[in-house]
């Protein structure tokens, strides 16, 4: 997509906008980059609200890459405690062990290395890109992706949006070649608070009038989300998250016996459920958050935190 005279005046409104009403973040502005880092993968999947609360609790804990990299797993995992996808834990200690191991506790400067990393994907390299080196990339997280497919295109539905491969191109094609993370912040702050999923306000947006959606989305969308896997009606993710939060809590080295741990996190668990069990706890191993301990005729005898 050129540049052209829509697309400039749409740059300007939003740059205004950012001015007077962009929020106030503690990772924003910062010349530290492992705070850069941290934010970033706190943010993941997870509100604003709450990664402001564990942020600087987190950061007293592990204040540098090296201190993240030298702790055991085990410590980074409690710590995590509240910020939920623990499995983001293990792959943010990962990445720390490698930074300081492979980079002396840097974080590399081109998209390639970075994509390379535990945990790092499209979105998080170009967001320590333009964040940590200054780079003129373009960033899109789902914000700039629902903000840009209502602006760009007729949007019938609220839940609707264009592919991540266009909305890709066209955050490309309008990335200023200077001042791109003020850019990119801008962005996701308008997406966030003005241009949100459900109830947008567009009459309090600053590029409503270039906006091809306004007044043609549905609030009701097509449900097409596939259903989650339940035990019990409960989603089985929530499962994960007690079995991580009974073993936090336990406090015990040893770990918690396999029919002990079912009764505390589910009051109607029987020993036929064993096999539903089970298939967690290989989930949650797989993922590098808990260890089983087998007997000696292979049965799984107890499970501690990794």
């Amino acid at each position: 997509m050129r540049s052209t005279v829509r697309s400039r005046n749409i740059a300007r409104a939003v740059r205004r906008w950012y001015r007077r009403h962009g929020r106030t973040l503690p990772w924003r502005g910062i010349a530290d980059p492992y705070r850069v880092l941290l934010s970033e993968i706190m943010l993941q999947q997870t509100q604003v609200s709450r990664v402001l609360e564990k942020f600087p609790v987190f950061l007293r804990r592990f204040p540098t890459i090296d201190a993240l990299a030298d702790a055991p797993l085990r410590e980074v995992t409690i710590a995590w405690r509240g910020m939920g996808y623990n499995n983001r834990a293990v792959r943010l200690h990962a990445l720390a062990c490698t930074l300081k191991e492979d980079y002396r506790g840097r974080i590399p400067g081109s998209a390639e290395e970075l994509l390379l990393l535990p945990g790092i994907g499209r979105y998080t390299a170009h967001a320590l890109l333009a964040a940590v080196h200054g780079k003129s990339v373009p960033v899109v997280d789902v914000n700039v992706r629902r903000l840009f497919s209502r602006i760009f295109f007729r949007m019938q539905t609220f839940g609707q949006m264009r592919t991540e491969a266009e909305i890709w191109r066209i955050a490309g094609d309008l990335v200023p070649s200077r001042g791109a993370y003020e850019w990119n912040q801008a962005l996701m702050d308008l997406g966030a608070t003005v241009c949100t999923a459900h109830r947008p306000a567009c009459g309090a947006c600053p590029v409503g009038r270039f906006c091809r959606s306004r007044g043609l989305m549905r609030k009701k969308a097509s449900n097409t989300a596939r259903a989650e896997p339940r035990f019990h009606g409960i989603p089985n993710r929530i499962y994960r998250g007690r079995i991580i939060e009974e073993l936090r809590q336990s406090g015990r080295r040893k770990g918690i016996g396999e029919l002990h741990l079912g009764r505390l996190i589910h009051s109607g668990y029987a020993r036929a459920h064993a096999p539903w069990l089970r298939s967690l706890l290989q989930q949650l191993e797989t993922d590098g958050l808990i260890k089983i301990a087998h007997d000696r005729r292979g049965r799984q005898a107890r499970v501690t935190l990794a």
